[in-house]
């Protein structure tokens, strides 16, 4: 059973916004080359759970490696608030970056450590 909570998000600037029904009982970190660059905690949600609300725009895609996720920042801040692709069940999916979401503490949240570089 999942905890379900519709949360604001969006990036410094605040030209991209978006909700999004999220759980964070499920949040990680990640070593990996991108990851550990930026220092975003994340949360994954299937794509019905997003609405982008606003700066579809606004938005600069950069891909890498194999080229099916999209990691979107924004053009005018530089802040990735969040990215898409695809799940391992070849459904859309969304990558949430849990600090920019309004009215969480990332202090409070348990927080998986993925080792991404050694994949």
């Amino acid at each position: 059973m999942t905890d379900l909570k519709t949360y604001a998000g969006s990036c410094h600037c605040g030209k991209v916004k978006y909700d999004v029904a999220i759980d964070l009982a499920n949040v990680m970190t990640c070593n990996c080359s991108i990851c550990s660059r930026t220092g975003s905690i994340m949360a994954f949600v299937p794509e019905e759970q997003f609405t982008l609300r606003a700066g579809a725009d606004a938005q600069t895609d950069y891909q890498f490696n194999k080229m099916n996720v999209h990691h979107l920042f924004s053009s005018t801040c530089g802040v990735r608030s969040f990215g898409r692709g695809t799940g391992r069940d070849g459904k859309g999916m969304y990558m949430i970056n849990v600090r920019c979401l309004e009215g969480v503490d990332p202090k409070a949240l348990t927080i998986k450590e993925v080792d991404g570089k050694s994949r």
